[in-house]
């Protein structure tokens, strides 16, 4: 406890910034697996045998460990931030993919008919009717993608990409249980952070299902 003590005392500057790395990290990968993901989670909604694709490769992708995936790439990207941001995002896909997809396949076809008999366009439909009533499923999956990608990251350390995983491995390296207690625990509160940070965001997003059963009342 002590050392750990020490540590923030002589060397906060230095966590500050591999905090900011690991976010920095996480970030870049959460952001491009929901770009690739949630249009092709749209999509296989749309079309069965996209989701039984999707679906088998959701669950190829699922079993390849992030570790495996770097090691991959090492050899054709060298190490630093690319390999690990590749690594994050193909651990992230899944989740957001099949959420994605079984939200806006579950979103009640009579709401779809009667916004149809209304006359709304198709664009009208997707962004009045569909999305917000597929959000919350949706988007729980970027919540389990990020818990995900944050605590992976620390591997990102093992390629020289820095993050909180230099903590991790340093402690490792030179028996310091201090140095593994800081990194773990910092790894774990961070997840735990923006896994809250992300719940406040859906709680926001969705004011207007309280405004509907405060109606209703």
């Amino acid at each position: 406890m002590e050392d750990a003590v020490s540590y923030f005392a002589e060397r906060w500057p230095e966590w500050l910034a591999l905090v900011g790395e690991h976010l920095w990290i996480s970030g870049l990968a959460l952001g491009a697996a929901l770009l690739i993901a949630a249009p092709l989670g749209i999509l296989c909604s749309a079309r069965p045998w996209a989701e039984r694709l999707a679906t088998g490769l959701t669950g190829v992708l699922r079993v390849i460990p992030s570790l495996a995936v770097l090691i991959i790439c090492v050899p054709i990207l060298g190490v630093g931030d690319l390999p690990a941001v590749i690594a994050l995002t193909v651990l992230a896909i899944p989740p957001i993919l099949i959420n994605t997809c079984v939200a806006f396949r579950s979103v009640p076809p009579a709401i779809i008919e009667a916004a149809r008999g209304m006359g709304m366009s198709r664009t009208q439909l997707f962004f009045s009717i569909k999305a917000p009533l597929a959000f919350p499923l949706a988007f729980s999956g970027v919540r389990t993608a990020a818990t995900e990608v944050i605590a992976s990251a620390s591997l990102a350390a093992y390629i020289g990409a820095g993050g909180l995983g230099v903590l991790i491995y340093t402690g490792l390296g030179a028996l310091r249980t201090d140095l593994l207690w800081i990194g773990g625990l910092s790894v774990a509160a961070l997840s735990l952070i923006v896994n809250r940070a992300l719940a406040a965001v859906d709680r926001r997003v969705r004011r207007y299902e309280r405004a509907a059963v405060a109606t209703r009342r």
